[in-house]
């Protein structure tokens, strides 16, 4: 009942204005309240069904009291009920009448009151609506939603089976597979029929983008998946992944596929300066009046990129963005970042749990996932930001701040050192933050609109740690920094980091709602590395799929007797420089040297610079723009010459890319572990304790992924020939070596 009158009843504007909402609890121990102030006669949750032609309609009604002959359907909320978005009253009313409507048939009431009653958790007090209605009116309402949604059913269920047919006799789009490509489909479809995780290891070239999505799209029918979520780190990668769904198209004209672009609300909004409703943004007016048909022009389509819902938002006017996020639930094929399943809040996930789905993800270059993991489990406060609010907040929030602040004062008070771990989070402080939350929550709900910048900001930082520290683990530290010497901290200048080290626990709950799962990248080794860092399922299976470039295509050369060693940096320009230059030399082109950061880059580039000035080179700088980058990399052409100068683990380490004599060569001048910090180094002690293996998992598994990847732009397609140089004495040891792609001939 409540997903039909969701589609079919929402009218009005569009407010995305932040209102505080209730938690579970607080819903549920208001629902309580409510209902336990009803008479004797008072029933609560009523199971209630309803037909019409070929639509079931089942729900609970929350409340029904015989003596007033009353239907309830109790809402709780924050705030002032004034300030609830019309669109939501909209949809009460159409589930209250629907149960009224349901109930009145099954009793052969003439007619029925019909409540909306709106519990203020924050008052404890109620607001009650309601209206008389005869039992026909109401049938005759029931029977026009119902016959709105059948419309939309026939449309869904023929779309369905047709898609399933067309997916059952779905031709690959080339005449024959890829090396590796075929092993690596096999293994996918299987993964997905088996409903299981799978990692796979394969090596740019043999087409992972095309070769996943295909056999899933196979798998669809047969495992009765809903959707496939196409996860990416990057921008590229979404690109890569619809690109394949345009190969796909292109030899299966007639398949009918929805496939959706989800793509960032900054990036996607048409109106940047303006707020998200209906008094402010004329794209948020009568948003949902106009949806329906918005919707079904979108479908229509099929292929829903940016562009295209741009163009449809455009014609319909409204919002590009709200109109993506109401389209996932209708599209077989979603493609967006890595967040929009995995973080705390994300939306893919909460549908997946809240409606059931079957859906089976593809994880694109999942070697990402570690960091991006972590950095979705981490929250952080600072001192000085903090105080700076509570100087400016409203009278009414001052007591609870300067509480926070004398909590977080006495915490932070006995710490010497700039930075140092703690065992467990200071209880007085925690519950310090938990009124603050909860009297800030209360205080928005009154006051929605003109609230300043650092108090909403601080709201959300202190929700993410707040709910983090409910959650907080082994997997994660806490530690307080001192952004300055203790003699000038003057009391509000320190960070307080939940810092998830370990984002399996969290992640894992996300591989669990789905059906099956594929994670793939070129740098996926050691497995059980990756397995034990993201929460696989035990025993997933690992496969490293056949490369399609042979060992003569790349010249790969250790440089051994180079240290790159923090104290022995400044010996190893010279010797760089000289490799480097005799490299251009016997063959001029274009070349990437990878070094280990910006000082090192620049001692490198003004030696190299001063002493072979004839040779063209540039140099990736500490603060480029989405632009400048562009253009770095636009600058590798087919007839171009020149060394470009980059730090490991940049923006261009992964993700681009230079075939054929675009690049030629690459000088890796670094093992590239992890800078060795305070941080890192409780991080080691940590993965020490958790998987005996500090070291490996902190700086050498890490540290080596990134020069695989970076050597990696080198050979794109099996036309390619080029040359690696990897530079530094612990290239000798065996363990490093080991981690390094078996295909590749060592020198």
């Amino acid at each position: 009942m409540r997903a039909m009158c969701d589609l079919v009843a929402r009218r009005g504007d569009l407010d995305q204005r932040f209102t505080p909402a209730p938690t579970a609890l607080e819903g549920m121990m208001g629902h309580t309240s409510v209902t336990s102030n009803r008479n004797a006669s008072y029933e609560t949750e009523i199971a209630l069904t309803g037909e019409y032609q070929n639509i079931f309609v089942r729900g609970r009604a929350d409340g029904y009291d015989p003596e007033l002959n009353q239907l309830e359907e109790i809402k709780t909320f924050k705030g002032l009920l004034e300030r609830m978005p019309e669109n939501h009253r909209f949809l009460h009313w159409a589930q209250a009448k629907v149960y009224a409507a349901l109930l009145s048939q099954e009793r052969e009431l003439r007619e029925i009151n019909t409540a909306l009653v709106y519990y203020n958790v924050s008052s404890k007090t109620e607001e009650p609506l309601s209206e008389l209605y005869t039992a026909e009116a109401l049938a005759a309402y029931f029977n026009a939603q119902c016959a709105q949604l059948r419309t939309w059913a026939d449309r869904e269920v023929a779309h369905r089976l047709r898609r399933n047919l067309q997916l059952t006799a779905l031709q690959f789009p080339h005449p024959t597979f890829r090396t590796g490509q075929r092993v690596l489909s096999e293994s996918v479809y299987k993964t997905a029929s088996l409903g299981k995780c799978l990692m796979a290891q394969a090596t740019t070239g043999i087409g992972k983008t095309l070769g996943t999505l295909f056999p899933l799209l196979k798998a669809m029918p047969e495992k009765k998946l809903d959707k496939i979520f196409f996860l990416t780190a990057k921008t590229s990668g979404r690109k890569l992944a619809l690109d394949a769904i345009h190969v796909i198209h292109a030899a299966n004209p007639d398949l009918s596929l929805r496939t959706l672009e989800l793509v960032a609300r900054e990036k996607a909004c048409e109106h940047p300066d303006k707020s998200c409703h209906g008094d402010s943004c004329p794209l948020a007016k009568g948003f949902y009046d106009r949806l329906p048909q918005a919707r079904i022009q979108a479908l229509e389509r099929g292929m829903m990129d940016r562009e295209a819902l741009a163009a449809v938002a455009r014609q319909h006017q409204i919002c590009p963005y709200y109109l993506a996020q109401d389209l996932v639930s209708w599209s077989d094929v979603v493609v967006g970042d890595y967040n929009y399943y995995f973080d705390l809040y994300a939306v893919l996930y909460a549908g997946t749990v809240m409606n059931e789905w079957r859906v089976s993800i593809l994880v694109d270059e999942a070697h990402n996932m570690i960091e991006r993991g972590r950095k979705m489990y981490s929250a952080e406060l600072d001192q000085q930001m903090f105080e700076a609010m509570r100087q400016e907040a409203p009278k009414s929030l001052k007591t609870p701040l300067e509480k926070l602040s004398q909590a977080w004062s006495s915490m932070v008070q006995p710490q010497v050192a700039p930075y140092e771990v703690y065992p467990a989070i200071e209880e007085d402080f925690e519950l310090s933050l938990q009124r603050v939350v909860t009297r800030i929550t209360d205080y928005l709900a009154l006051h929605p609109t003109d609230n300043a910048a650092s108090l909403l900001n601080f709201y959300f930082d202190a929700l993410q740690f707040v709910t983090l520290a409910d959650a907080f683990g082994p997997h994660s530290m806490f530690d307080i920094t001192l952004k300055e010497g203790r003699a000038n901290l003057l009391q509000a200048n320190t960070v307080l980091c939940i810092r998830n080290i370990v984002p399996a626990p969290f992640l894992k709950t996300r591989f669990d709602a789905a059906q099956s799962a594929t994670l793939f990248s070129a740098t996926l080794s050691p497995s059980h590395f990756y397995s034990d860092m993201l929460g696989l399922p035990d025993k997933t299976p690992f496969i490293d799929v056949p490369s399609p470039f042979s060992p003569e295509q790349l010249d790969v050369r250790l440089v051994t007797h180079i240290s790159t060693r923090y104290l022995r940096r400044r010996h190893s320009v010279m010797p760089i420089a000289q490799l480097m230059a005799k490299q251009y030399k016997a063959r001029p082109g274009n070349y990437l040297l990878f070094v280990s950061s910006f000082d090192y880059l620049q001692q490198v580039y003004e030696l190299f610079t001063e002493r072979y000035p004839d040779i063209p080179v540039r140099q990736q700088s500490r603060m480029m723009t989405e632009q400048d980058r562009e253009a770095f990399i636009n600058r590798f052409t087919e007839t171009s010459e020149g060394i470009a100068f980059a730090v490991l683990g940049g923006a261009f380490g992964e993700g681009i890319d230079l075939p054929g004599d675009r690049l030629v060569g690459a000088f890796v001048a670094t093992i590239g572990l992890p800078q060795i910090n305070e941080v890192n180094e409780q991080m080691r002690e940590r993965m020490e304790e958790i998987f005996g293996a500090g070291y490996e998992y902190t700086y050498l598994y890490p540290g080596l992924q990134k020069v695989v990847q970076a050597a990696g732009r080198v050979i794109r397609t099996r036309e390619d020939t080029g040359a690696i140089y990897l530079i530094d004495d612990r290239y000798s040891q065996a363990e490093v070596r080991a981690l390094l792609p078996t295909w590749w001939d060592i020198r």
